[in-house]
C-alpha cells in the first residue's frame, strides 16, 4: 500500500492562492488514480478533484463543479507527486484536504469522485481561508 503525505496547507485571505503537494512512497502511482478531497467541520468529504492515467503519458483530471475554474492539478510522476494549485480561495474552501491513491487502475469517471474507491489515504492538511 502507497504512503501519502499531504502537505502546503495554511492560512490565507480570500482571493489568495495554495499549493497542496502529496507525495507518495511505498510504491508508484503513476498508474493509478489520485484524488484530492476535503472535509469541513460538521460535513461529510466531499470530492474535490482527480487525475488518472488514460494510456501512455496521458492523464485525465476532473474537478468538483464548486472548485472547477479556481483549481488545478498537476502530477510529476518522477518525483511520484500530485499538487493541487487553488486560486480566488473563499471561505467556503476552508477544510482539512486529504490526498487519497485508488488501487482500481481503470476506475471511471463516474466512480473517481467517490472515497470508497480510494485505499490509501494522507494525514490531511488544514487549509483555514480567513481575512
Amino acid at each position: 500500500q502507497v504512503q501519502l503525505v499531504e502537505s502546503g496547507g495554511g492560512l490565507v485571505q480570500p482571493g489568495g492562492s495554495l499549493r497542496l503537494s502529496c507525495e507518495a512512497s511505498g510504491q508508484t502511482f503513476s498508474n493509478y488514480p489520485v484524488g484530492w478531497f476535503r472535509q469541513a467541520p460538521g460535513k461529510e468529504r466531499e470530492f474535490v478533484g482527480s487525475t488518472r492515467w488514460i494510456g501512455g503519458a496521458a492523464y485525465s483530471k476532473h474537478y468538483a463543479n464548486s472548485v472547477k475554474g479556481r483549481f488545478s492539478l498537476s502530477r510529476d510522476n518522477a518525483k511520484n507527486t500530485v499538487s493541487l494549485q487553488m486560486n480566488n480561495l473563499t471561505p467556503e474552501d476552508t477544510a482539512v484536504y486529504y490526498c487519497a491513491a485508488s488501487s482500481i487502475r481503470g476506475l471511471i469517471v463516474g466512480q473517481i469522485s467517490n472515497p470508497a474507491n480510494y485505499d490509501s489515504w494522507g494525514q490531511g492538511t488544514q487549509v483555514t481561508v480567513s481575512s
